[in-house]
């Protein structure tokens, strides 16, 4: 039923749009720039499209973008869903499985998060090199062979070629970026001060509450996956402070025009 309701989706979007996109795009909290840099060809929001969930969260406006950036055809997630809005994981992965079935070969990613590296600061890019789950995983369940091995191995999770490009094209555009682990939480609480430094502890540098559902999925069908977080607000001690989202998304919207630039080169580079 799930895979068929995929196919399903899938079938309803190429008889809506002829396009075979190269590249998904999964656009984050206050990270709607990149739309800009894409050369729009068709739109169709959530809510049109069946079996898809919508986007309940301010800042993800809900739509599938389908256009060219970089010489590449693109297939862009503007508003992505999350397990505390209530779905269940097969929702939440559920756009990315879909993507996979209209041809894209590789998935972009990304997400606003809390730094529990005491290095990092408000406003600093990072490159996910690696992530820890602690939400359910989306894969549980009845395995579908179609779509990848019931025990997908992870030692690669976020992919080392796209990773060194990426840290090439920010050098090269004098943008500073660190790399680390993201820790994929539930949410929709932010952490308390003994919850960052328990991440910390385990090895995380960043926490978040996306991300880690969608590349699991991806990797498991064998798609290639590149993450960058905006460090939005810090969970070090003696640095915490009381944040809402509409300073998340302040945040983010600021530092958005580096991690476009680096996506931008980073797919016209491929």
């Amino acid at each position: 039923m799930y895979l068929e309701q995929i196919k399903n989706t899938a079938e309803y979007i190429k008889k809506q749009f002829a396009f075979s996109p190269e590249i998904g795009i999964i656009l984050g909290t206050g990270l709607g720039g990149l739309v800009k840099e894409i050369e729009i060809l068709h739109t169709i929001p959530y809510e049109k499209i069946p079996n898809m969930p919508v986007s309940t969260v301010e800042g993800h406006s809900g739509k599938l973008i389908f256009g060219n950036l970089g010489g590449k055809k693109v297939l862009a997630m503007q508003g992505r869903f999350h397990y505390y809005e209530g779905y269940e994981m097969r929702q939440v992965v559920f756009p990315v499985r879909m993507m996979k079935y209209l041809g894209i070969k590789k998935l972009f990613v990304s997400n606003a998060s809390g730094g529990v590296n005491p290095g990092f600061e408000i406003g600093d890019l990072m490159i996910i090199t690696d992530h820890i789950n602690l939400m359910p995983n989306p894969l549980i369940g009845k395995n579908e062979n179609e779509l990848g091995a019931r025990f997908p191995d992870m030692s690669e999770a976020y992919d080392k070629n796209l990773i060194a490009k990426a840290k090439e094209i920010a050098k090269k555009n004098n943008i500073k970026v660190q790399q680390g682990v993201y820790v994929g939480l539930t949410g929709p609480t932010l952490e308390t001060p003994a919850e960052y430094k328990y991440m910390r502890i385990i090895g995380g540098d960043t926490v978040g509450m996306s991300t880690v559902p969608e590349v699991i999925a991806a990797h498991q069908m064998g798609i290639p996956c590149f993450a960058m977080s905006i460090i939005t607000d810090v969970g070090v001690e003696g640095k915490i402070v009381k944040v809402t989202h509409e300073d998340v998304q302040r945040v983010a919207e600021k530092t958005e025009p580096k991690m476009t630039l680096i996506m931008k080169e980073l797919v016209k580079g491929l």
